[in-house]
């Protein structure tokens, strides 16, 4: 009969996709991390709270067609 290993298969192919999805939910964790930055100061001290100064460049592009 061909279907005399089937249950094994099942097993193995659960098995399988229970991993996968192990591994998935490990390297979401992993990559959520490494997305938010640790270096950034929670509290600051002093009055330079109220002084925050933030400057940018602006560079114009120009599509010539």
């Amino acid at each position: 009969m061909i279907y005399g290993n089937m249950p094994m298969m099942i097993f193995i192919l659960a098995a399988g996709y229970l991993f996968a999805v192990y591994l998935l939910l490990a390297l979401a964790k992993r990559t959520g991390r490494k997305s938010a930055p640790r270096s950034f100061p929670t509290t600051t001290k002093g009055n330079d709270s109220q002084n925050v100064t933030v400057t940018s460049q602006v560079t114009e592009v120009v599509n010539s067609q």
